[in-house]
């Protein structure tokens, strides 16, 4: 069972990386092995659980933007044609990533869901958003357009993005903002899609995990998830209001460092035997 203190050290993780594009995943998987819960009996308990507090995650973006959800409600019962075009988009975006999700999730489970693998991950997109960055800075990038001038065929190249957020480390907000950013979505309403489409990636995830794994998380105690999905809708509340605020000023480039300052920090910490991460490989 989780003391009350893990599940908020782990919410506050969830919550705070999940929309920023430096991987919560991944950062949740290093958190498990700092605090020593990254033990191989509870690896399974615990990574259904880290997913599953995600749903704190969607409560946060539920309620940050509200007048959107409306919109694609509105839009299923066929009074909003805009707030339609939206939805079939996210699941347009949202399918590549299911299906292959779905197809490969043991062995994403026994080969990635690893520290070495993550710091991999991490640095390889950190270099990835530095460079898209200044791409933007040169003006390489496609002309601007608004979200709702996103047709399917964008939403796919996201979704196909999305993808390699599969690999934990690699961060599912750092593809679909950058994939945003591809089509021409200025950083603010790149990040707005990204938020959007973690509404059905995320709840999918979920449902999953809880389906394949209740037993697992029952025994990690129910004011576990009760607190760790609370203290996640809060952190991620807050992180998403400050995160749009700090792509329109600096963009991507320096979560980009950022991974890399991480990655350098960890590996460094594990030469040196300053810290053991079970299950290195």
């Amino acid at each position: 069972m989780l003391q009350a203190w893990q599940a908020v050290v782990l919410g506050v993780v969830e919550g705070v990386t999940e929309y920023l594009p430096v991987s919560s995943t991944g950062h949740l998987i290093l958190a498990n092995a700092l605090l020593g819960l990254d033990q191989p009996a509870a690896k399974p308990a615990l990574d259904a659980y880290d997913v599953v507090i995600q749903g704190g995650a969607i409560l946060a973006v539920v309620g940050l933007y509200w007048s959107r959800v409306r919109a694609l409600a509105n839009g299923v019962l066929g009074r909003d044609p805009a707030g339609l075009r939206l939805l079939v988009n996210l699941v347009v975006a949202f399918l590549p990533s299911a299906l292959i999700g779905l197809a490969f999730e043991k062995r994403i489970d026994e080969v990635l869901f690893r520290p070495v693998p993550v710091l991999l991950a991490l640095a390889a997109g950190g270099v990835f958003m530095i460079a898209l960055d200044r791409a933007r800075a040169r003006g390489a990038l496609p002309a601007p357009r608004a979200i709702d001038q996103v047709d399917w065929r964008h939403a796919l190249l996201i979704g196909a993005l999305q993808c390699l957020a599969l690999w934990p480390g690699t961060s599912r907000s750092m593809t679909t903002i950058a994939g945003g950013m591809l089509i021409g979505l200025r950083p603010r309403e790149a990040a707005e899609f990204s938020f959007l489409l973690g509404l059905p990636t995320l709840g999918a995830a979920c449902l999953w995990k809880l389906l394949r794994h209740h037993d697992e998380i029952a025994a990690l105690g129910a004011s576990s998830v009760v607190i760790g999905i609370a203290v996640a809708t809060v952190s991620a509340a807050l992180a998403v209001r400050w995160l749009v605020g700090f792509l329109n000023s600096h963009g991507l480039a320096p979560f980009g460092w950022y991974r890399l300052a991480l990655t350098a920090l960890l590996a460094t910490s594990l030469w040196l035997g300053w810290v053991e991460l079970a299950g290195v490989s």
